[in-house]
Formats: structure tokens, sequence, C-alpha cells
């Protein structure tokens, strides 16, 4: 049984309810788009630096745009806007193509069966992955999961986040989007860093430990709770009902001034 009640539910992605190796997956990612990009006749050496250096603005912008205007901007330094409507090209891409990538992978049915378990004891629940991806790419991702992404009351991307992982910036909008405290919240993931970050809003974390990433390679285990995605959901089936959900979770983007506050809330306590 848990210690400590929880009014929300973080969940990670990658290497937690997606048992897929992220660098197979993003191999592949990066072959398909390019490809996809030059059967259009397009330049897909631009497209590429323009990807890259897209990526690169969203990893490290501080300035309160979204990911997605950060990465666009930075995206046309490189690549010609006026060759294609790109965001439409790239929508088509995302919706027909991308979804090959995950042909064939087998699931971790443990992970549905945990979301299934919380959702039906009314835990609201967020996926807060890398928002580094358009939100049909996320839903794809889980539906390689074979996790039912209406589940979750937020799914953070590119489009309603302003920060990534494991700035703290990046957690305090996803507790403001659900307007708690980091305390009312229970992260789970499987890496020691990017995931365990919200304990600095006063989150309490769950690590997945069956594709553990531990980059300061000296992590005491000890010190959170974590187990295999099995026992996740085990555990999940032990906790008590939600008795005070969050209620009106913000799907979109938050506002700055909310994030500040969480971020504050927590600096002051």
């Amino acid at each position: 049984m848990a210690s400590r009640t929880y009014r929300a539910i973080f969940f990670d992605l990658d290497g937690t309810l997606l048992p897929m190796e992220l660098d197979e997956f993003l191999g592949a990612y990066f072959e398909a788009i390019a490809g996809f990009v030059a059967r259009q006749g397009l330049d897909a050496k631009a497209f590429s630096a323009g990807l890259k250096a897209g990526i690169g603005a969203m990893a490290s912008h501080d300035d309160g745009r979204t990911n997605h205007e950060a990465y666009w901007e930075a995206f046309f330094r490189h690549a010609d806007a006026d060759a294609v409507a790109w965001e439409e090209l790239l929508t088509e891409f995302y919706e027909h193509e991308f979804g090959a990538i995950g042909e064939g992978f087998q699931p971790n049915p443990a992970a549905a069966r945990a979301i299934e378990t919380l959702a039906a004891k009314g835990y609201p629940l967020v996926l807060a992955t890398m928002p580094m991806f358009p939100r049909r790419a996320v839903e794809w991702r889980l539906a390689w999961a074979g996790v039912d992404a209406s589940k979750f009351a937020r799914i953070t991307s590119f489009e309603n986040s302003t920060s990534v992982k494991p700035k703290l910036a990046y957690y305090a909008e996803n507790v403001a989007a659900c307007s708690l405290s980091g305390d009312d919240v229970l992260m789970v993931g499987n890496n020691t860093v990017e995931d365990l970050a919200i304990q600095g809003l006063g989150a309490d974390a769950f690590l997945v430990t069956d594709h553990l990433l531990d980059p300061t390679e000296g992590f005491d285990l000890g010190s959170v709770k974590h187990g295999t995605m099995e026992e996740f959901a085990a555990w999940a089936e032990e906790l008590p009902p939600c008795a005070d959900p969050a209620q009106g979770v913000e799907a979109g983007a938050v506002p700055a001034a909310a994030r500040e506050a969480a971020l504050s809330a927590r600096s002051e306590g």
C-alpha cells in the first residue's frame, strides 16, 4: 500500500509504458522521416539539418514559447520555408507513415493493465513524455504500447509544452495544469535523472526497472519505490480509489504565470 495519497499520477512513455529501446526507435524514425521528405522531391539534407536544429532549440530554449514555436523557428534557418507547406506535409507523415515504425512491436501487457486499473480507481493520469513530438506521434507510440490514449487527461507534446525534461519548469507546468502541488503527484518513470527531477517539486516516484536508465551511474534504488512494470501493475492494484482527484486538468498549453506559481510554491516551501 502507498505511504502517500495521490491526486494525479504522471507517466513517462519511453522505457516505462513503452518497452522500446530508444536508440533503435530514434534511428528508425530519422530514417523514415528523411526518406519521406526525399520522396517528395525535397532537399533531405537541408530538412535533416533543420530537424536537428529544431530538436536542439526545443531542448535549450527558455523563453516561454511552446516547443512547437521554438522548433519551427530553428527549422526554417536551414530548410526553405517556401519549398512546401511543411507542417501540412509532416502532418501527413505522422498520420500515415509514422505508425509503421512500431509494426510488429510486442508491448508489455502489464502497462495497459496498470493504466486501466488506475483509471478505474479515479486517478487522473498525465502522460509526461518528453514533449518533442507532435501529439499524433505520441498517440501512435501509446498504441504501440497497447495503452489507450483516452485514459490520459493530459498528454505532453511539442504543441502544449514550453520546456523539456529534466527541467523543473516542465514538471511545474504539468503540476499547474492539474491545479495541484507537487506533493499531490506520483511520477512513474524509468530514468533516474529525467523522470525523478519532479521530486524537486515534492512529488513521489516509482522507478520502473525493466529498462532502467541511470545516467549518473550511482543512483540508490533503495531511495525510491521501484520494481518491474509487472510489479508496478500489482502495486497499483493495491492502491485505494482516488479520494480527491484533480479536477479540470488542462490539456493544452499552461499560462506562464501558473507555471511560475508552481515553481515558487515549492521554493517558498
